[in-house]
């Protein structure tokens, strides 16, 4: 029985795992909005969502106990300096997950990982998105 045993393999090794994790992490804390296949999705909310809590802490432990686990000194700083004042009204549930169809190549299910409290975002992504066209 697997009892107490919810980590999501995701078919590679735990080393492999984890920096994938905190790639994905990192990638979502700088572009607020990543598509992955749904099992990884699924995989990365838990790790975002403590990133953001300890982002709301604030304090230097906080910032450590993110910069061990996401090893990016500009997603650690992004994050506290960001993010986390952007959802200190919610308590909770900051990232959704979007499914889309299947991939083209291989029909595995697709999905969109973003954060929910996304009006300071909204302004970065229109000037992205301005600056691709020009």
């Amino acid at each position: 029985m697997r009892h107490a045993k919810k980590t999501i393999k995701l078919g590679r090794k735990s080393e492999h795992r984890n920096l994938l994790l905190a790639n994905l992490v990192c990638n979502l804390i700088a572009h607020h909005r990543i598509k992955t296949t749904l099992a990884k999705a699924k995989a990365v909310r838990p790790y975002a969502e403590r990133m953001i809590t300890l982002g709301k802490r604030g304090d230097l432990h906080a910032r450590r106990v993110a910069f061990s686990f996401l090893r990016q000194k500009g997603a650690v700083r992004l994050l506290f300096a960001e993010l986390a004042p952007s959802s200190t009204g919610r308590q909770g549930g900051y990232c959704r997950i979007v499914k889309l169809g299947p991939r083209q190549s291989d029909s595995a299910p697709m999905a969109y990982i973003e954060f929910v409290d996304l009006e300071g975002v909204k302004t970065g992504e229109a000037k992205g998105t301005a600056e691709k066209k020009r």
